[in-house]
């Protein structure tokens, strides 16, 4: 059963920093683009960052460019989203997903997600 599961989600001021983990089972990183998303109170979810399967390149939206780092760890099979020197603006619910077309498209359902708060 294909699943993945977010975490790590929390309160914190600006400035600070917070890492997500997405674990991943019934399936391995190698084989799908791992994506991080988010969606902030009355806006559309938007993609943040992703990690290819085979190669492990990565991109960002340029609103967390130089900030936000994604990466992996094979044989935990979990994706983490560092994030640093937070913004307010960077308060949202966090989802990773198997991207099927980034940054529009995903495979299977939107998990529960995890909030971040980043506030003072």
């Amino acid at each position: 059963q294909v699943q993945l599961v977010e975490s790590g989600g929390d309160l914190v001021q600006p400035g600070g920093s917070l890492t997500l983990s997405c674990a991943a089972s019934g399936f391995t990183l190698k084989s799908h683009t791992i994506g991080w998303f988010r969606r902030a109170p009355g806006k559309e979810r938007e993609g943040v960052s992703y990690i290819g399967s085979s190669d492990g390149r990565t991109d960002y939206a340029d609103s967390v460019k130089g900030r936000f780092t994604v990466s992996r760890d094979i044989a935990k099979n979990t994706v983490y989203l560092q994030m640093n020197n937070l913004k307010p603006e960077d308060t949202a619910v966090y989802y990773c997903a198997r991207v099927a077309r980034w940054p529009t498209a995903i495979y299977g359902a939107w998990g529960q997600g995890t909030q971040v708060t980043v506030s003072s």
